[in-house]
């Protein structure tokens, strides 16, 4: 949670999730109320970089 925080408020440009962890942050993510601000990258081997955008993506 502290880490979307930082990815929602600016001080992190980029959040990077690990293939072993990706379920459990998506999980909180998708219970988020600006849910559709975050953009997901998928990476090589199931990684995903996380970046928050301010217009919601449709």
């Amino acid at each position: 949670m502290e880490l979307l925080n930082q990815l929602r408020t600016g001080e992190i440009q980029e959040l990077y999730v690990d293939n072993a962890d990706f379920y459990d942050v998506r999980k909180v993510l998708v219970e988020q109320e600006d849910f559709k601000h975050f953009q997901g990258i998928a990476q090589r081997n199931g990684h995903v970089i996380y970046k928050y955008l301010e217009i919601p993506r449709s």
